[in-house]
């Protein structure tokens, strides 16, 4: 007869209302009394705890993610591994993931958002690849709330204090203020790594009798229940949940990704995993059933930080830094040489199994047994009632007069959603590694690979007002800008992650917005042959019954074939001709012009996904072909603002005249409107015909509208006559002259 697991001296008795303290519903814990036969320990309700939160076990949303495509030729690795990876070319793997870290850097912004950034860094080199960039994607309150500047602060601070330390570059991200995010701020934290094909690991374990090895920091308390506190609302106490935010240690992440990436060349490994979310439950639960096997650990050897955890804290804790390794039998002194090498612990602390059990032991006693497959496979699996809200009458600021272009303009360029988000990426180092091409600032990054002539373009949109008007078409909207983005570097996107924000998805409406979500990026997927290869989903992001709006964050992974031929946002010479290609018609729908003169701009447009499939590979071909100077894509603010920013070449400030036609009462459409997939290029005239039949051959809208000129000054129309100095001045302090708190 097998050992019965024991409860300890002092623990709190388990029964339902202990179970509903943990987050489990009373049909959770009854399915867990069913499962195991018997009431459970306390280190046992703990576990469940965890691996059933809707952080671990996706309860909501994995029947949906089913849904969205992830093969293609190019997919070496889809859903499944702790990252997705893409054939780049020449013999390298991109391996890439973005997640969320939104609830602890809300409790605590600067070690939220560091840990966010190491955590999805270990993903990506327990696949056995070299992190070689990172982006982000932040969205905080509006400017007026009182918290803002402090979480502005403290998160941008978390995420330069542990990249810069830890020696990854960040090229790219994106920065959002809306009053919609007060009270619940969202930070997506993304990374890439490369891999020679053939080399990557995985964290499927096999082979009974091999060892479990625990790599990496000493485990303490931090972090403990923090995937709890990721899968549950917000409220009044928020504040008392900062012991569940983990600390990083970013010195030790270098030292953990060099060892790791050293260990993996021995052959030694079996299967690694991050110990993340869940921390050592997480790792050796997953590893196991991942492999159809069991693990056995003895947590008595587990290194700790501090004197009198318990089996409870030590299987919970997030602490970061550390990994959970299978090793070949008889190779665990081969490890320990190159952990030791770089000052690790490496400390064998259990075996795998065969009989697909999860066994906890602790000074000599059995305090876990629960069957492999309750805490990964079989958690439950719910089918969310969504429906569709009732539709809201939209309440706009009455403007009493029209603002003039200029004006228009100039307060866009002011709207810390368009202005120069410099104040936030000069903290990041983006040319470590020296991989960075372009690097943040631009439509998307761009890194080379060394040895190669390839290059990768990496970009991460979100479009939260859009997706609150129309869930699907917001997100088809967010695929899309992403993909022109990277397309408008000159790659041709091939891959993507995606970041799935949202609020409880017990609430209908929230679960209609997200099922709509995933339906949008599938159908953008598949337009655009660029499989989906790994992602997170974030509910309850909300306080006290308020989500946030549906936000849905994409990353686009592109491949370039010859760096040299990679193309930038900005205007570079006198005379060359100015012109526009897009698959519809702009609108106001959604837009920062109607959000900062308080109009109703509308619903959003039908989106041609055949059309802006043609617009991609028309943007690739014209940039192999070296017929493209410059592309921007036409995002916030609209066609004004995008000139303006091709006007801020940093090289040589020049200018632009341009003739939109009428500028009648249609002028702030034609001037601001969003929503249109629209292109502005920069050519030589003489190549003008070339790249009109490029766009026109596929049946896209192409005109030539103005040309660039010498005097930096922006010229539209006859309504709009700037200089360009002054326009930059504006863009370039919105966001410091709001942080030194001028008006």
């Amino acid at each position: 007869m097998s050992e019965r697991p024991v409860s300890l001296p002092g623990e709190p008795k388990v029964d339902l209302e202990q179970a509903r303290a943990h987050g489990l519903a009373p049909d959770e814990y009854r399915k867990i009394e069913q499962i195991i036969g018997r009431t459970p320990t306390y280190t046992e309700l703990g576990v469940f705890s965890v691996m059933w939160s809707e952080h671990c076990s996706y309860k909501s949303s994995r029947r949906h993610l089913r849904k969205l495509p992830s093969k293609s030729e190019l997919v070496v690795q889809g859903p499944g591994e702790n990252a997705g990876a893409i054939d780049v070319g020449d013999g390298w793997a991109a391996v890439f993931k973005i997640e969320s870290h939104n609830h602890p850097s809300f409790v605590e912004p600067y070690q939220g958002a560091a840990t966010g950034v190491g955590g999805i860094l270990r993903d990506i080199f327990t696949m056995g690849a070299r992190p070689v960039a990172s982006m982000n994607s932040l969205k905080f309150g509006s400017f007026e709330h009182p918290r803002t500047r402090y979480l502005l602060g403290g998160v941008v601070g978390g995420i330069g204090g542990y990249g810069n330390c830890v020696g990854v570059p960040t090229v790219a991200g994106e920065v959002m203020f809306d009053a919609a995010y007060n009270a619940n701020i969202l930070v997506n934290a993304f990374c890439l790594g490369l891999v020679r094909k053939g080399e990557m690991m995985s964290a499927k374990a096999r082979g009974p009798g091999n060892p479990v090895l625990y790599v990496g920091s000493a485990t303490g308390r931090d972090g403990i229940h923090g995937a709890s506190m990721a899968s549950a609302e917000f409220d009044k106490q928020s504040e008392a949940k900062r012991p569940a935010v983990q600390v990083g240690d970013p010195f030790t992440e270098k030292l953990l990704i060099e060892a790791c990436l050293e260990a993996g060349k021995t052959g030694a490994i079996v299967a690694i995993q991050d110990m993340g979310a869940a921390g050592l439950t997480s790792s050796s639960s997953e590893m196991a059933a991942h492999g159809g096997l069991g693990i056995e650990l003895d947590l008595d050897k587990v290194p700790l930080r501090e004197a009198g955890l318990t089996p409870y804290e030590i299987l919970l804790s997030e602490s970061q830094e550390r990994m959970l390794i299978v090793a070949e039998r008889g190779r665990e002194a081969e490890l320990k040489t190159v952990f030791d090498k770089w000052d690790l612990h490496a400390v064998v602390i259990g075996h795998v199994t065969e009989d697909k059990r999860w066994r906890m032991r602790w000074r000599g006693q059995i305090v876990a047994d629960i069957p492999i497959g309750a805490l990964a496979d079989d958690a439950p699996l719910y089918d969310r009632p969504a429906a569709e809200p009732e539709a809201q009458p939209q309440t706009k600021i009455s403007i009493t007069e029209k603002p003039g272009t200029a004006k228009a303009l100039r307060a866009l360029l002011d709207s810390p959603n368009i202005a120069s988000k410099k104040w936030v990426y000069r903290q990041y180092d983006s040319i470590v590694q020296s991989n960075t091409v372009l690097g943040p600032g631009s439509d998307a990054a761009v890194l080379r690979i060394k040895n190669s002539r390839r290059a990768i373009a990496l970009k991460v949109d979100s479009n939260p007002r859009a997706c609150a008007l129309d869930p699907y078409l917001g997100a088809v909207g967010t695929v899309c800008e992403a993909a022109r983005n990277v397309a408008c570097a000159g790659a041709r996107p091939v891959g993507i992650t995606n970041c799935l924000n949202y609020g409880n998805p017990e609430r209908p409406e929230v679960m209609w917005q997200f099922v709509r979500g995933v339906e949008g990026l599938r159908d953008a997927s598949i337009a655009f042959g660029a499989p989906v290869v790994s992602g997170n989903v974030s509910f309850y992001n909300e306080t006290e019954g308020h989500p946030i709006p549906p936000t849905p964050t994409i990353a686009v992974l592109g491949v370039m074939i010859d760096v040299s031929k990679h193309v930038t946002q900005f205007f570079k010479n006198a005379g060359d001709a100015i012109a526009i290609v897009r698959t519809a018609t702009p609108s106001l729908a959604a837009s920062e012009y109607a959000a900062i003169f308080g109009i109703d701009g509308g619903r959003l447009g039908a989106i041609d996904l055949a059309r802006e499939a043609a617009l991609i590979e028309g943007l690739v071909e014209g940039a192999e072909q070296g017929l493209i100077r410059s592309a921007h894509d036409v995002a916030e603010g609209g066609l004004a603002v995008a000139l303006a920013e091709a006007c801020f070449n940093p090289r040589a400030i020049l200018g632009a005249e341009v003739e939109l036609g009428r500028a009648g009462n249609a002028a702030a459409v034609d001037f601001f409107g969003e929503g249109a997939s629209t292109v502005v290029l920069s050519i030589a005239e003489r190549d003008a015909a070339r790249v009109e039949s490029l766009f026109a051959g596929r049946g896209l809208e192409f005109a030539v509208i103005g040309r660039v000129i010498a005097d930096p000054r922006l010229k539209i129309s006859g309504t709009l006559d700037e200089g360009i100095a002054e326009l930059q001045r504006i863009y370039e302090d919105a966001i410091p002259r709001r942080l030194r708190g001028s008006d």
